[in-house]
């Protein structure tokens, strides 16, 4: 793996690695939140319990906010790690009855954010050495 890093910085370069990994991680990043929006509000719409599984569901995410608007490599790290529990939850989500496909969108999402996290923490901070 960390091979065909290193062919792709040496091929593509670590300015275009990195914005697409920036890309990547915001994309990702708002269709997760979509998804768990969606699945907040559809969960209040059946047992009427106010806010609370919107905010459970999406506060972790929000936290990172900060991190990935202030593009610091660390807080991506961290983000991929939390981007596991998100998997691990639409893989729950996706064995339940008629949920199938909404768990399997949200695993996949989770999956890609994590990737995209990854690749961006490793991208920017070489690209942040290289710089000072």
């Amino acid at each position: 793996m960390r091979q065909m890093l290193e062919r792709w910085e040496a091929q593509h370069g670590l300015d275009a690695l990195t914005a697409r990994a920036r890309r990547a991680v915001l994309t990702s990043y708002v269709v997760l939140l979509l998804l768990l929006v969606y699945s907040g509000i559809a969960i209040h719409s059946i047992e009427e319990g106010g806010w609370i599984p919107i905010l459970v569901r999406g506060l972790p995410l929000v936290l990172f906010l900060p991190s990935i608007i202030g593009q610091r490599p660390r807080g991506h790290a961290w983000l991929a790690f939390v981007s596991l529990l998100y998997f691990m939850q639409g893989v729950m989500v996706a064995t339940l009855p008629g949920q199938g496909l909404f768990g399997m969108l949200e695993a996949l999402t989770a999956m890609a954010l994590f990737a995209a996290s990854t690749c961006y923490a490793r991208f920017r901070s070489r690209q942040m050495r290289q710089q000072g």
